[in-house]
């Protein structure tokens, strides 16, 4: 006798597509097409989403970047298009996850470096993107306005998108086709709200990807972690409002104190470690793309969610 896994819930994660083929109207090679999912994680056999996606995070000036990252990865940090590459072809991220931190220089206005950087970043890999824009509120709508431009028909993924600020990012993400990351401070209801003011001024719920804010482990994760889990129940128990997949990126990993004091020798093992625990947990919780910064946690993470995928044989369940 088999067993439901499906607990009475009624409800489903909304499909998300991220990347566009040449057949679709863009240049990726693959499209991926997330959410869809009517349980928990890696407990269906044959989820409809290709999830859980690891994107590897990058950026175009790395001055303010993990210096970790910069040692790691040597003078590839200089030029955003072979990390994009690299990404690709090397240390096999699923997606680009680009950071336009240049746009954090004091009084900047160059914005169409932020096109080129965008179009060279799009012509160096075939995977879809996430691209984080400005995060200055004065210049938020011009960086945008660009990247949603340059990148037509790419179905990009836009961050992100704020109570305080999001009608810059959700007007290119309209006027394009691009989808856009909602995040909210750790809180179910706050979520739901800016979900709900974004459906308000046109955004589509198939072109919203939630982020509850992810905490490293031992620094406010278990908030993190309690927050995805009650936005899938509440998205399988019907709401619609919450029914978007997640993305989780765990940036403050790099940065704590056992990460940052650690022995020069250990220091990037205990880097990835961070990572990798808090992208499995995450995972766990609902997230349907885990963004890191440490190559080397690329492939643990690829390799961990195709082992559990694996290792949920439930072909005798009904």
């Amino acid at each position: 006798m088999g067993y439901d896994l499906h607990f009475g819930w009624t409800g489903v994660i909304g499909p998300v597509t991220l990347g566009a083929t040449k057949a679709e109207g863009g240049t990726r090679k693959m499209a991926y097409h997330i959410g869809g999912g009517t349980t928990l994680p890696f407990l269906d056999t044959t989820p409809p989403s290709s999830s859980p996606l690891v994107a590897l995070e990058i950026c175009d000036n790395p001055e303010y970047w993990s210096p970790i990252v910069r040692h790691f990865c040597g003078d590839l940090v200089t030029t955003a298009d072979d990390w994009a590459k690299t990404a690709e072809t090397v240390y096999g991220a699923d997606l680009v996850r680009l950071y336009l931190t240049s746009t954090r220089e004091r009084n900047f206005s160059d914005i169409v470096s932020i096109g080129k950087t965008v179009e060279s970043v799009l012509q160096a890999t075939a995977l879809p993107l996430i691209i984080e824009g400005s995060n200055e509120p004065r210049i938020d709508s011009d960086v945008f306005q660009k990247c949603g431009e340059v990148a037509q028909g790419e179905k990009l993924l836009l961050g992100t998108a704020e109570a305080s600020r999001y009608r810059s990012i959700a007007a290119s993400a309209i006027a394009y086709n691009h989808s856009l990351i909602a995040q909210s401070p750790i809180d179910v209801n706050l979520a739901k709200q800016l979900n709900i003011l974004l459906r308000e001024i046109g955004v589509q719920r198939d072109h919203i990807i939630i982020d509850p804010y992810t905490g490293a482990l031992g620094y406010g994760f278990e908030y993190s972690y309690s927050a995805m889990e009650r936005i899938r129940f509440s998205a399988l128990k019907g709401d619609a409002d919450l029914g978007m997949p997640m993305i989780s990126s765990a940036i403050d990993s790099l940065n704590i104190k056992e990460v940052r004091e650690a022995d020069p020798e250990q220091q990037d093992d205990m880097a990835v470690q961070w990572e990798y625990y808090t992208g499995i947990a995450a995972a766990v919780a609902g997230a349907e793309i885990i963004s890191v910064r440490h190559p080397k946690t690329v492939g643990l993470l690829k390799n961990a969610f195709a082992s559990f995928k694996k290792s949920a044989d439930f072909s005798e369940v009904k």
